[in-house]
This record gives structure tokens, C-alpha cells and sequence, in this order.
């Protein structure tokens, strides 16, 4: 446990920041309201007697906050706020008990903290978070226009938003003679194809981030594993933040896990290779080994020598498997 002369808990809103100070040589403790700049927030820590330890709750400010502190060389703490637990007699909850407590909390080092991800982590939670957006709005634009056909008796007997279906709606303006229906179909129809033209944007964006460092190592290694594409691999590379550099995981226990406990690039390649006909398992993988469930056989041996060769064109390319 690291012991500052000063604790801060920070109460961090969009437009105002409450800070609460425990001394730890007076036992003094005092609250102050801050404008929410971070700036500001940062020169008002750096005038406090230090060493100086701030804490505050992870929350949709993001972490600018925490980095900036951690730039000018003061120890930040973010919360997880769904692990902080809070006394059954407590029901006053204001911004200054709030921050009084996080330094109370702080200063005896109870405080449940997360990771804090650097810029470029962050940057791909939200390009994936924005590809999930799309895809939720392309979802909801496409109900709007086929329950729309399907008032007027319009209904596609093949399977549904396929080329086929394309070219079928693009027939199906010529049947509204109604000019106030003609215009509604047209904006929903259109409003489909914007949707899924921005939903293409960022799967191409994606997956040029996942071609690079510190993705494309580990996304090379989960999309040898049958089902898993680059738009998923880089969703779980992202969600467990896990970078890998040279074949060698991170500290973070599921990059860790994923990139170092599972295979070896040759033994996934080889594996892919063989077909189908394989099977993993799953209690094996779990506890870090991967071992076939049925034994190699000439075929797959010739598998495994052909995907040696694959798989180090790929890494001389480039684009680590």
C-alpha cells in the first residue's frame, strides 16, 4: 500500500468535479468544488502539500482524467463503481460524501481499481462500439422498411436481404401509387443502404487496425480457430486489451491466456489445415493445453508441414499469425 500525505477522492461529472481531501498529517478533511476542465483539475492537485494519491469512479468521462495525473507524475486510481460497496446504513449519497469517501477509501487502500487502457485501446473500443452501433441501426432500419412493405401485402418469398432481395426492393417503389407512400418507402429504403454502407466503412477500418501491431499477432491467432473471423478476433483481442509482442503475452491474465497458454502459431496452422474432421478439447483448452482428441495421421501430418509453410509466408508479410 502506497501512503501519500494527501488523499483526494474525485466526484467527476460532465460540467463539475467535487473533490474531497484527507490530510494524513492533520486528519483534516475538507471538500472543494472544481470546474470540470481537466486542466484545472490537474494545477488545483498540483497545489496540495505531497506526495498526492486521487482517486475517482470509472464513468462516461472516460480517461483523460487519469492520464493527465499520471503525465505529471501523481498516482491515479480508478474505480470500478459496481465493486465499490458501500454500508447498508449509508442511504445520504451526495457529490461530496461521494468524494469523501473515495478518500477515506483510498487512503487505506480498499479501493477496487481497473486498468487504465492507453489511447490506442481505447481509440479500437471505440471503433468496435461504433460497428456495433451500425449494425444495431441497420438491424432497426431494415424492420422500419419490411414492416412498411408488409402493411401494403408486400412480402419477398426467398430469403431475406440477399442480392435477390436487393433487386426485388428496388422493384417495389413502382407499386405505390400514393406519392405520401412512394416518399416514406424511398427514405426507409434509403436509409438502409446508409446504414449498411457505414456498417462496410468500419468493418474496413477494423480490419486494416487489426493488420497492425499490437493486434495483428494475436488476431492472426484467433482466426485459425474454425468460426472466428477478423471482425470477431479483433473484438476479443479488444475486449480483453490484449497485445502481444513478439509471441509473448502481456501481463493482462486473458491476453495472457489467450496468446501464450493456448498453442503455438504452427500447431493452430497445422491444425486448421487438417479439416473439419477435427475436434478440441474444451477441457484441455481451458486449462491451457490443446490436445487433438484423436491422434495425427499421415494426412494430417502433411497438413501440418503445408501449414508451416503458410504461416511463415504470413509472418515474413507482414501480418503476424
Amino acid at each position: 500500500m502506497v501512503l501519500e500525505r494527501t488523499s483526494v477522492g474525485l466526484d467527476v461529472h460532465a460540467r463539475s468535479v467535487v473533490a474531497g481531501v484527507l490530510d494524513l498529517e492533520t486528519g483534516e478533511v475538507w471538500s472543494r468544488r472544481l470546474p470540470p476542465a481537466t486542466e484545472a483539475v490537474v494545477a488545483w492537485i498540483g497545489s496540495l502539500p505531497g506526495p498526492v494519491g486521487v482517486a475517482y469512479e470509472a464513468g462516461p468521462t472516460g480517461f483523460g482524467l487519469a492520464r493527465a495525473l499520471a503525465a505529471v507524475g501523481v498516482r491515479c486510481v480508478v474505480v470500478a463503481p459496481s465493486k465499490l460497496e458501500r454500508p447498508a446504513g449509508d442511504r445520504v449519497k451526495t457529490d461530496r460524501r461521494d468524494a469523501e469517501r473515495l478518500a477515506r477509501l483510498l487512503h487505506i487502500g480498499e479501493l477496487p481499481a481497473v486498468r487504465v487502457p492507453t489511447e490506442l485501446e481505447e481509440g479500437a473500443r471505440d471503433l468496435v462500439r461504433a460497428r456495433e452501433d451500425a449494425r444495431t441501426d441497420l438491424m432497426r432500419a431494415r424492420h422500419r422498411l419490411s414492416k412498411l412493405l408488409l402493411r401494403h401485402g408486400l412480402v419477398f418469398e426467398g430469403a431475406a436481404w440477399t442480392q435477390a432481395h436487393q433487386r426485388w426492393l428496388q422493384t417495389q417503389s413502382q407499386q405505390f401509387t400514393r406519392s405520401g407512400l412512394r416518399v416514406a418507402f424511398d427514405e426507409a429504403d434509403g436509409a438502409v443502404l446508409a446504414v449498411q454502407a457505414r456498417r462496410d466503412r468500419l468493418d474496413a477500418a477494423i480490419v486494416e487496425l487489426a493488420m497492425t501491431p499490437p493486434w495483428a499477432l494475436l488476431v492472426g491467432r484467433l482466426g485459425c480457430l474454425r468460426g472466428i473471423g477478423v471482425l470477431t478476433a479483433f473484438g476479443l483481442a479488444d475486449c480483453g486489451s490484449c497485445q502481444v509482442d513478439e509471441g509473448v503475452g502481456v501481463p493482462d491474465p486473458w491476453g495472457a491466456r489467450v496468446a501464450g497458454r493456448w498453442m503455438e502459431v504452427e500447431e493452430v496452422g497445422a491444425r486448421r489445415a487438417c479439416g473439419p474432421r477435427l475436434t478440441y478439447a474444451t477441457s484441455a483448452i481451458s486449462a491451457g493445453s490443446a490436445d487433438l482428441v484423436r491422434a495425427p495421421t499421415p494426412r494430417r501430418e502433411a497438413g501440418h508441414q503445408a501449414s508451416l509453410g503458410v504461416t511463415n509466408q504470413v509472418r515474413h508479410s507482414g501480418f503476424g499469425v
